[in-house]
């Protein structure tokens, strides 16, 4: 959440008004990221969790939790000008994937397994699928592998590794 917040902050926006807001400063930057440290990630499980945008004056809103508003007490309004941070996020390398929901049978939960993705309700990383095939294991025998597993999650587990080496490494234009 923080590389992407970062990343949103420091690059020139447009406004819900049409006109062109600067990027954020460092300062600004590093209170929006203790605002993120101050975020209990115990909110999240398996199946959900609130939802995390930053606005452009960068203040972490929270909705979604038992009570949608902000530290402030002030009510969340939904709105252009505000990066979710847990919905896919485009850069000039690639797309990242949802940062809960990477793939239907895929979660990402803050606390569990390092906050590694998983295929749903296992201790079974993605990275371990992905590396396997990475490794040039035929996707057959990596089934027979984890024969309690389906197919579906495994084939979304390394789809998933292979878009996250390629946002890593894209190809020189």
């Amino acid at each position: 959440m923080g590389l992407r917040i970062i990343y949103w902050l420091r690059h020139a926006k447009t406004g819900h008004d049409g006109q062109e807001v600067p990027a954020s400063t460092m300062p600004m930057v590093k209170a929006v990221l203790g605002q993120l440290a101050e975020l209990d990630l115990a909110l999240w499980s398996e199946d959900h969790g609130p939802r995390v945008r930053v606005d452009l004056a960068g203040k972490i809103l929270v909705t979604g939790a038992p009570h949608p508003e902000d530290a402030s007490g002030q009510a969340v309004l939904a709105g252009s000008g505000e990066l979710d941070v847990l919905e896919p996020f485009p850069t000039k390398q690639g797309k990242g994937p949802h940062l809960v929901h990477p793939r239907p049978m895929l979660r990402i939960v803050p606390g569990k397994l390092g906050g590694s993705p998983h295929v749903v309700h296992t201790r079974l990383e993605s990275r371990a699928l992905g590396a396997l095939a990475q490794r040039g294991m035929d996707t057959a025998k990596i089934y027979k592998l984890y024969p309690r597993f389906s197919k579906a999650a495994i084939r979304q587990a390394i789809d998933l590794e292979a878009q996250l080496e390629r946002n890593l490494h894209p190809v020189a234009a």
